[in-house]
């Protein structure tokens, strides 16, 4: 196999892998690839540069598998990249296109929870009026405030959960507490989804061209064991048209099954619970 993979370093050892995608690196190495290090703290920091410098030169084509990094994060990455001779097998675009709820929300229109959004400047609070206009189209009752990757599901009730929509004051309470929250790590601005009551927990599906290669739990759940059906899921997958993502499902009271999100895969995780080989076996080499 000729896969290589980029790991986030090991702050403790640069040259090493992060000890959470360790066994990850090892099946990669087993199966016949490269495991490579790049450094998300100066990917972080603004310096990409100092980030692939133990970036073998001339590698080819790779995938990145570590911490979310933020959508221009990802494009200085795959330029720095680029000067050493190493391409990222997912484009920049292709990237912020899976990782960002604007991205992908159309193609999944009617197999996921209506959803609004506005884009926002770290800082940003909108105003009450703002918000009563933004939810608008959304049915009344209860919905989720997130920003456009992350939701803030720790601090439920004080940062995530809207009872009802048309109250216009706990709306913006619930709001500006998760703008607060998420600060400098704000992630494109505002989404608000409407609630869907589920009665099976998460299962996690890896995509890759297209194609479901391993499904699996959720990390927030990782013994759980569900079986979404995937026929219109796949379908919205293949107009995405991104090389490896992963789609959140579960199953709403009435029986159907839901996207609860979408995510670039380079970026997802892994469940401790999974075996990483049951995943790397089906790269294409």
């Amino acid at each position: 196999m000729s896969m290589s993979v980029l790991f986030c370093a090991d702050p403790l050892d640069p040259r090493g892998v992060e000890r959470h995608f360790a066994r990850e690196a090892s099946v990669v190495r087993d199966l016949g690839g490269v495991a490579a290090v790049v450094d998300h703290g100066a990917l972080q920091h603004g310096d990409p540069e100092s980030a692939v410098q133990k970036v073998p030169h001339g590698l080819g084509a790779a995938w990145y598998r570590g911490w979310m990094v933020t959508g221009v994060e990802y494009e200085s990455l795959a330029k720095a990249l680029e000067s050493r001779g190493v391409t990222l097998i997912t484009r920049p675009e292709d990237y912020r296109r899976a990782h960002e709820l604007p991205g992908w929300l159309e193609v999944f229109d009617g197999l996921t929870p209506q959803s609004v959004w506005l884009p926002l400047s770290v800082g940003e609070i909108p105003d009450p009026q703002s918000l009563a206009e933004l939810v608008t189209p959304l049915p009344a009752g209860r919905a989720i405030i997130k920003d456009y990757v992350k939701s803030r599901k720790h601090e439920w009730d004080e940062a995530c959960f809207v009872p009802d929509l048309r109250d216009t004051e706990a709306l913006h309470r619930t709001t500006r507490r998760m703008l607060e929250l998420q600060g400098e790590f704000l992630s494109g601005g505002l989404v608000v989804r409407a609630f869907e009551p589920y009665r099976t927990e998460e299962a996690r599906v890896w995509w890759i061209d297209g194609e479901p290669v391993f499904v699996g739990p959720h990390p927030d759940s990782p013994r759980a064991h569900a079986e979404p059906a995937l026929e219109e899921v796949g379908s919205a997958v293949r107009r995405l048209g991104c090389r490896f993502i992963t789609t959140d499902l579960a199953q709403r009271e009435d029986g159907a099954w839901r996207v609860v999100e979408v995510g670039d895969g380079q970026v997802s995780d892994l469940p401790s619970s999974v075996d990483p080989a049951d995943l790397y076996e089906q790269f294409p080499g």
